[in-house]
């Protein structure tokens, strides 16, 4: 490793796009460059929200010119809350707090507002990726001691680099999301037919309730999304948060931005009322999975969200043949709409040895508490018994 040199850069402008996406690739739409320069570029993360950029770059054996292939990189926020995360570890800081010490900074290994997982440390095939792995842990470590910063939490990364992580002697913990599967159906009515009768009249009669009222539906691909789309979904957007007396993380510029710079991963679909729109969903795709992130409605209609977000986008996948639906965190209701229980991943390193080890102590016994939670959520779900 004495011939690998890192490097903290404050902006993702600073690796450049070309380089970002060489390693990263673009089929994961929340990790590739367009995505996280977007939410730079329009002060969605900045250290005034609580993302402070120090993303890391790699650089392997010096070339015959003297100079450093770039061999790897990983997204690193400097943070001062917990805001946006969704691997919740505010109790942590409380308890930092009543101690008398500071939680904050912290360095998180994300992305920001986004629960979904995917690969965290991008590599050069001609690098040791837990060689790389170690090389940062070290840096990190000493980042920290001089930026006096609690942690770094890599938040859902894959499964296989959650364990390598957890080999170099970062600590593991598991939690759960419901994700739908698609089984090669030919049409939503032959998903249905996996279900039980009960749970299928269920749907069927939600569905029917929405035709009922005369709603309709339209797709919207990324490249057809026009202003005035993005302006209707943005106050659809914040209204959600409104009503929980917050305000979205995101900005419209941050919208407006990715709908420029990525639109064949975007796709909205809206709820009509005639010729008004009445809700909008905004979903995410790429070449196997579709992600359903935001979504807001001019009103509460009974049954409208679970239309605009979930069958839609069932129906989306069926015809696109995509494999899996990332329907986002929370939802113990999705499960009785075929939504299966899946484990998700994150690593928590903790500098202060005695908070560790209550930390760690904890993970140890909240693991069992989430195998049996996801064990539960699955004996829930709809579909029908083989005989």
């Amino acid at each position: 490793m004495n011939d690998l040199r890192l490097e903290f850069v404050d902006s993702i402008a600073g690796i450049g796009e070309e380089p970002w996406n060489t390693l990263a690739g673009k089929d994961n739409p929340f990790t590739r460059y367009e995505f996280l320069w977007a939410l730079e570029k329009t002060g969605c993360t900045t250290q005034s929200t609580g993302w402070e950029p120090h993303h890391l770059a790699v650089y392997g054996p010096k070339l015959e010119d003297a100079t450093q292939k770039l061999v790897a990189v990983m997204p690193l926020y400097q943070k001062t809350n917990s805001y946006g995360e969704y691997v919740f570890d505010w109790s942590w800081a409380s308890a930092y707090q009543n101690y008398g010490l500071s939680y904050y900074p912290k360095f998180v290994t994300a992305v920001p507002f986004t629960p979904s997982h995917g690969t965290r440390l991008f590599t050069d095939e001609s690098a040791n990726k837990t060689d790389i792995a170690q090389l940062i842990f070290e840096k990190l470590q000493e980042k920290a001691e001089a930026l006096d910063a609690s942690s770094w939490h890599i938040l859902f990364p894959t499964k296989q680099e959650s364990e390598m992580l957890e080999t170099i002697g970062i600590p593991a913990r598991t939690a759960c999301q419901f994700h739908w599967f698609n089984r090669d159906y030919a049409n939503f009515d032959e998903f249905l037919q996996t279900l039980n009768s009960r749970k299928r009249k269920n749907i069927k009669r939600e569905r029917q309730k929405i035709a009922e009222r005369g709603t309709t539906f339209e797709t919207i691909e990324g490249i057809n999304i026009r202003p005035q789309h993005w302006d209707i979904f943005y106050q659809f957007y914040q209204s959600t948060y409104m009503m929980r007396g917050m305000q979205g993380y995101l900005s419209q510029d941050f919208f407006i931005e990715i709908g420029k710079q990525m639109p064949e991963q975007l796709f909205m679909i809206i709820a009509l009322d005639g010729e008004k729109i009445i809700a909008a969903a905004l979903f995410f795709k790429n070449s196997e999975k579709a992600f359903g992130r935001y979504w807001g409605s001019a009103r509460d209609y009974q049954f409208l969200h679970f239309e605009t977000c979930y069958y839609q986008g069932q129906e989306y996948c069926i015809e696109h043949k995509l494999k899996s639906f990332d329907s986002g965190a929370q939802g113990e209701h999705k499960i009785q709409r075929g939504f299966e229980p899946i484990t998700t991943h994150s690593n928590h390193w903790i500098a202060n040895q005695g908070f560790a080890q209550a930390i760690n102590n904890f993970l140890d016994e909240e693991k069992p508490h989430i195998e049996r939670y996801k064990a539960e959520a699955a004996s829930l779900l709809p579909f029908r018994k083989e005989s």
